[in-house]
């Protein structure tokens, strides 16, 4: 799946800007392709306000 940085992290807790980081994101706009495990749409529900998530064909 790919998950895209949509939003800022200024005024965010650090926990969530910590697993922001842990998904393989930093800048705004910034883009990474994680597998679809439990643990990655674990971290992508802490934070569904500043992700988006497209699902792609491997």
């Amino acid at each position: 799946m790919k998950i895209t940085l949509v939003k800022s992290l200024i005024g965010y807790e650090k926990s969530q800007r910590e697993t922001v980081k842990s998904l393989g994101l930093g800048k705004l706009n910034s883009w990474a392709i994680q597998k679809d495990t439990p643990d990655i749409r674990g971290k992508i529900n802490t934070v569904p306000h500043l992700v988006r998530v497209e699902e792609i064909e491997a």
